[in-house]
């Protein structure tokens, strides 16, 4: 095989697809016109200025393009990286941010080699639903302010940009709909001259390149401790926030990402954005749906692009891009928030044939993130309470039925079921101490026994027996079981 057939061999099948770079390249434009308001407005949560939320939106693109583990998924400054770092920032000031963020990539590619990633597994379904759908209601709940208090062309300027990415489709879906409504939506505020809030608005856009450099903090034990509790805080929910996503998108796409290198990979993204000034970031869910579900984006070029036309219009178009009326990239948020949004978990069918704990974990979900506006909130509150509810189910699973001997000398007592913590605390009061016969047999082969709050009311059971000179036989444990029990049997004194 010749050097330039192995090559080949080695580019995916898409590498030569034409339609495929359109659908890349156009969706990379409309991600990185979404990318520049929020990542202007998000800078103004953190308190810094506009061009450091929009260097840490092209590092982060262009840097997790190469090394993330999802492909086609979007990662730029985010609404909750500047909530978490806001204060530091408020407080010490730019250079505390920057450093932040850069030990914030160093605890996620430590956390990531570590294997964190193998948590999602835990995440169940309902957790990630009420997940998609608090987003949802978020990226609604964003685009409000910019619906209130405007001159009134804004909401006919809205429904219009939503009315062509509902229709446009069905003409042709060479071009995205979005971008057709953005530009359609410019050209008409601006060839009439109708006064509407625009992208210029939110801030000045950056004239030149970001460049690499040092955060301008001493280097001390003081400023380390300062700094820490933060930048572990922004690795946590950066992190959640991605792998989130990444699950969010395999679904869509059908497809596997690798979570343990996009852990790794956000950590490096974040490490290389504070180096170039940026405020550090993670996956955005908004501009990953407009990338994947609006635009049917599937490479890592879109993701690549995003970032780089970012900066391209930035500093090359700036002019253009400042005249964007704000309503073009409303309606566009609020068709993503429609799309986004999960209606088929609250359908009355859905709702009818679900179990209530799970509607419940749902429903916990949702108003965690909405009360907080925290994806990382709601899905650790959203978790715990389906572990609750998961344990006093199981609970319930370990039944005690008695059968006694002929000659009533022997009682034989079958125990069935999942023995922990939640279950064994019942365990203990379903034996007859003062009634039963002189031996007593536990059977516990169709039972297994998971922790030492099993083998503790187990051995409280031998002891109440004992006291009224009656003897216990435990008979049928599995290998696993009868290791811990054999291990922890009488060295629990006082636990139960």
């Amino acid at each position: 095989m010749t050097p330039a057939a192995r090559l080949r061999g080695l580019k995916p099948d898409w590498v030569n697809n034409p339609k495929v770079w359109r659908t890349e390249v156009l969706a990379g434009l409309v991600v990185a016109l979404a990318l520049i308001p929020e990542a202007i407005s998000f800078s103004i949560i953190a308190g810094v200025d506009p061009a450091v939320g929009l260097f840490a939106s092209f590092t982060m693109a262009v840097v997790i393009s190469i090394v993330g583990g999802r492909r086609a998924m979007i990662s730029a400054a985010t609404g909750a990286i500047a909530l978490v770092i806001a204060p530091l920032n408020h407080e010490h000031g730019l250079g505390y941010l920057i450093a932040a963020v850069i030990l914030a990539g160093v605890f996620q590619v430590i956390l990531g080699a570590v294997g964190v990633a193998k948590l999602m597994r835990f995440i169940p379904r309902s957790v990630m639903v009420g997940f998609v759908n608090a987003l949802a209601i978020l990226i609604f709940m964003a685009q409000v302010p910019e619906m209130r208090d405007v001159p009134w062309p804004v909401y006919p300027l809205i429904i219009g940009g939503l009315a062509l990415m509902v229709f446009f489709p069905k003409v042709t879906k060479v071009i995205p709909a979005p971008l057709v409504s953005i530009v359609i939506l410019t050209v008409i505020t601006v060839a009439a001259g109708i006064a509407v809030p625009t992208v210029g608005d939110k801030g000045d856009l950056p004239s030149s390149l970001p460049v690499p450099g040092l955060p301008d903090v001493p280097f001390t034990l003081d400023t380390l401790t300062t700094i820490a509790p933060y930048a572990f805080a922004m690795a946590l929910v950066g992190l959640m926030e991605s792998l989130m996503t990444a699950k969010l998108v395999d679904d869509i796409t059908d497809t596997h990402s690798n979570k343990t290198r996009e852990s790794i990979g956000q950590g490096i993204a974040n490490i290389v954005t504070g180096f170039f000034g940026g405020m550090g970031g993670c996956a955005m869910i908004g501009q990953t749906m407009i990338n994947v579900k609006v635009s049917g984006a599937r490479t890592r070029v879109s993701t690549f692009l995003a970032g780089s036309f970012l900066m391209v219009l930035c500093i090359a178009f700036g002019p253009v891009v400042s005249d964007i009326p704000m309503a073009a990239l409303v309606a566009v948020m609020i068709m993503v928030s429609f799309a986004t949004f999960d209606w088929h978990s609250i359908a009355p069918k859905t709702l009818k044939r679900m179990p209530a704990g799970e509607i419940a974990v749902m429903v916990i979900t949702v108003a965690a993130v909405v009360a907080t506006h925290n994806l990382a909130v709601g899905v650790v509150v959203g978790s715990l309470t389906a572990m609750v509810i998961f344990a006093k189910r199981v609970a319930h699973l370990a039944q005690v039925t008695a059968v006694v001997d002929p000659d009533k000398t022997t009682v034989v007592y079958r125990v069935t079921g999942e023995l922990f913590f939640a279950s064994s605390n019942d365990l203990v009061g379903q034996f007859n101490y003062a009634g039963d016969p002189k031996r007593v047999v536990i059977d516990l082969s169709a039972a297994h026994i998971w922790d030492a709050s099993s083998v503790a009311a187990l051995d409280a059971i031998e002891t109440k027996y004992a006291q009224r000179g009656k003897t216990v036989e435990i008979t049928g444990l599995n290998d696993p079981s009868a290791d811990l029990h054999g291990k922890l049997t009488g060295e629990l004194a006082g636990s139960h």
